[in-house]
């Protein structure tokens, strides 16, 4: 889905090394998704916090992404896209617990 034409195949121990990597970063991360996952629960009051993701997010998957896959087209649709980011954030929250590493690896490999 990025936007690199060279299709090298991630190695294990680098997969690995990236799921604990993000882990780490959750846990540093989750006072910030908590309050992105809060403010979607009450849009009205605090649309700003979840607009402003949003927004970045799609950014983001823009500027690293190929955005003629269709994949990354479901992605940039906010449609469809909204399930799929709340998902990967709570994912992200759970990650702070012991068992953080082998929850989003599951993720992942599901995904």
């Amino acid at each position: 889905m990025r936007k690199s034409y060279v299709n090298n195949n991630i190695q294990v121990n680098q997969f690995d090394a990236l799921i604990k990597i993000t882990v780490e970063m959750s846990k540093y991360l989750y006072p910030y998704i908590r309050e992105i996952l809060k403010s979607k629960e009450d849009i009205k009051e605090n649309s700003i916090i979840w607009n402003d993701f949003n927004k970045r997010f799609i950014e983001l998957i823009k500027e690293r992404f190929n955005v003629d896959s269709m994949r990354v087209k479901k992605l940039l649709n906010q449609t469809e896209n909204g399930e799929t980011i709340i998902k990967s954030l709570l994912i992200l929250s759970f990650c702070i617990s012991n068992q953080g590493y082998q929850k989003l690896k599951n993720f992942l490999y599901d995904f």
